[in-house]
């Protein structure tokens, strides 16, 4: 019998200790470019698909700050301790996640300060309590030595003119390189706030955002499904002779379409900006219904002055032009890439209530205006 105890024993420890030390990947609904792993003593997350055509990958070992460093960590994965205290951001969208798991205070310095939205991080960059950064190759590895940051988020698109200098990977500074943008559904760049948070340890807040978030959106969407009536919708505007319209496999046509609309390049398996001359979004989008997101033109004026061919659109004929730029600061900052991202509901019921206004009566728009 005390055999028997004893062996009995030793077979729930051994199940107990299995399942302790094999990795558990967290579950995730609709991001695709990271992945969170659970490991004895650390969590491992793996950022992919950091711009196009890119077969990179980057690897962050997270480990509480006051525990030992576990002797299996993979040796090409950046160490970071847990939970982060001091934060520099390359980019503003970070700020719309770190306010959703309220950690705006961990930030210590920032870039692009000017096209920041949230007003108390504005205000602690110009009382100098939160350091401004300079970026790319007017960056200063020393000014950002001397914040010690426990953690700098940035990203990175593939083009070396804009992207994160070579001397700041190298300096040995804790820098994360993130791809949200890179994503193929709104929830799916939301739920990279399951990234971030893990750094901060509070990823049960993180999965309250997001659940809430999500729940919104698909209820949102299910109203839309049964429209069998859908306008037409093209986007963007040019830049430099050039039109970059959304790709029919980007979140942006794919919000268009859980609004109920129909966008004119759903055909194209594209992630990103297909590149067009005026001539051939014209022949294509000429009786359009809807135009969205026209660059940063907040009036017909400012756009008709910009190509005079404007005026030959339909949607401009009848007044259906609509930019998100209803939350723009007086330097061009625009809250729909920071709050907008962590809350793409929000910005789906403003789309239907531009495509289908019966369907949303009470809402009133939160990024888009009607340009006049």
């Amino acid at each position: 019998m005390q055999q028997l105890l004893t062996t009995s024993l030793i077979l729930l420890w051994s199940i107990a200790f299995c399942q302790a030390a094999t990795p558990t990947a967290s579950s995730l609904a609709y991001a695709q470019n990271f992945e969170l792993v659970e490991h004895s003593g650390y969590q491992l997350l793996t950022v992919k698909n950091l711009f196009r055509n890119s077969s990179r990958s980057h690897r962050y070992a997270l480990v509480p700050r006051e525990a030992a460093l576990p002797k299996q960590l993979p040796q090409d994965a950046l160490v970071i301790r847990t939970p982060v205290r001091r934060v520099v951001v390359m980019e503003t969208v970070y700020i719309g996640y770190l306010d959703a798991l309220d950690q705006l205070d961990r930030i210590v310095g920032a870039a692009t300060v000017d096209f920041i939205s949230e007003p108390s991080i504005r205000e602690r960059t110009r009382n100098g309590s939160i350091k401004t950064i300079q970026i790319g190759q007017s960056l200063n590895i020393e000014s950002l030595l001397l914040l010690q940051p426990d953690l700098i988020l940035t990203s990175i698109s593939g083009d070396p003119s804009f992207d994160v200098p070579p001397k700041l990977i190298r300096s040995g500074l804790p820098v994360v390189i993130t791809a949200s943008y890179m994503e193929r559904h709104p929830l799916a760049r939301a739920e990279w706030i399951k990234f971030l948070a893990p750094f901060f340890e509070v990823s049960e807040k993180a999965n309250e955002v997001f659940k809430a978030s999500a729940q919104r959106y698909e209820a949102l969407r299910a109203s839309t499904q049964s429209i069998q009536e859908r306008p037409s919708v093209f986007c963007s505007a040019p830049y430099s002779g050039t039109w970059h319209v959304a790709g029919g496999d980007s979140f942006t046509a794919r919000a268009i379409k859980d609004a109920g609309g129909h966008y004119l390049w759903s055909d194209n398996d594209s992630q990103g900006g297909i590149p067009l001359d005026t001539e051939r979004v014209f022949l294509k989008a000429a009786e359009a219904d809807y135009w969205i997101d026209p660059s940063a033109y907040r009036s017909l004026a400012e756009l008709f002055a910009a190509d005079p061919r404007f005026t030959k659109f339909r949607a401009t004929q009848i007044g259906q032009v609509y930019n998100n730029t209803r939350q723009v600061g007086p330097h061009g900052g625009n809250n729909i890439w920071e709050r907008g991202i962590v809350h793409p509901e929000e910005i789906l019921a403003d789309l239907i209530k531009i495509f289908h206004p019966e369907r949303l009566p009470e809402h009133e728009l939160i990024y888009y205006e009607n340009l006049k």
